[in-house]
This record gives structure tokens, sequence and C-alpha cells, in this order.
């Protein structure tokens, strides 16, 4: 039996959910917290989302019919939770997400060149609208297939595809601005 398949039957076991909960948030906590923040950009928004999303995962726990891995479910909630999230904070802030990044990122020290190269990106990145961020987030940092990220996202994989290619030469065009 998988860690997942384990996982699963505990989480669904009325004398193991505890268990088996604990158990999930060990094995995923990590990973939807990066994929989280990597939409979020503050650490503390982020905490609270994963809270969220954690919370969710348990209320909906019998409703995972298994169709997918137990990652791509917990995926696609946390990919859901994060874009209401950020539709939320958008409707309530005028602040743009460059600004938003600038003053989280509490930086007074001279970066290095590498540290110039990534923050420029990731400001390059956070001008992305917040679905095109998403994929592109999920295609080159997290290095999961288009297919996965169909599930999660419930696009076609045509759709992310073409929609990962306008994200890169959006960022490739705001790199070469300057």
């Amino acid at each position: 039996m998988s860690s997942d398949q384990n996982i699963i039957a505990l989480l669904l076991s009325e004398k193991d959910s505890h268990r088996g909960f604990a158990m999930l948030t060990e094995q995923y906590s990590e990973r939807l917290y990066w994929h989280v923040r990597k939409m979020v950009n503050d650490h503390d928004d982020t905490n609270d989302l994963i809270q969220d999303i954690f919370i969710k995962v348990w209320t909906k726990k019998d409703n995972f019919r298994g169709d997918s891995n137990l990652f791509t479910w917990m995926y696609r909630i946390a990919t859901n939770e994060t874009l209401n999230f950020l539709n939320k904070k958008s409707r309530k802030m005028s602040v743009s997400m460059d600004q938003d990044y600038e003053v989280s990122s509490g930086r007074d020290v001279h970066p290095t060149d590498g540290d110039t190269i990534a923050l420029k990106l990731k400001m390059a990145i956070n001008r992305l609208p917040d679905k095109q961020r998403l994929v592109f987030n999920m295609r080159y940092f997290d290095e999961i297939k288009f297919q996965e990220i169909s599930e999660i996202t419930g696009t076609s994989v045509g759709a992310l595809k073409a929609s990962y290619h306008i994200a890169v030469k959006k960022i490739e065009d705001i790199l070469n601005e300057d």
C-alpha cells in the first residue's frame, strides 16, 4: 500500500482519522505552503490560507473519490482557495503586486547580481494575471506535468500550454524592458 493509500485509509476510518490527518499534514504542508506562497507572496497570508486549506481537506475528506492522486486533489483545493483569496484581496486593495512584494521583501542590503536577477524574475512573475502566474509557477518551479495541472485546475492541457507560453513571453518582455 502506497503512502497516499495508507493516509487515505486512516483518514477515512473513524478510529484513526486524526492520525491520518496528522500524516497528511506532515507529508504535504511544505509543498502546499510553497505552492500557495508563490501566488500570495506574504508569509502570514500563506499560513492563514494553509490552515483554511487543511480545514477544507478535513471537511471534504469523504468527497475524495480516488479519481486523482491525493496530491492532485489537495493542490486543486489549494489552488481554488488561493485564487479566491487573491480575487477578494484584489477587490479590497488597489496596491499593485509589485509594490506589495517590494514592501514585504524587507531588503535593506545591497543585493548581489543573483539576488537582483531573482528579484526581477519574481517581480515579472507577479505582474502576470493570477491564472497565468499559477500555471507558470506550477510548471516552471514545481515541474508539474501539464496533465496534472489540468486535473488540478480543470483546464484543458492545450489551454494550459498556451497560457504557459504566453506567460513565458510576457516574463521575457518584462525582463527585457530595462
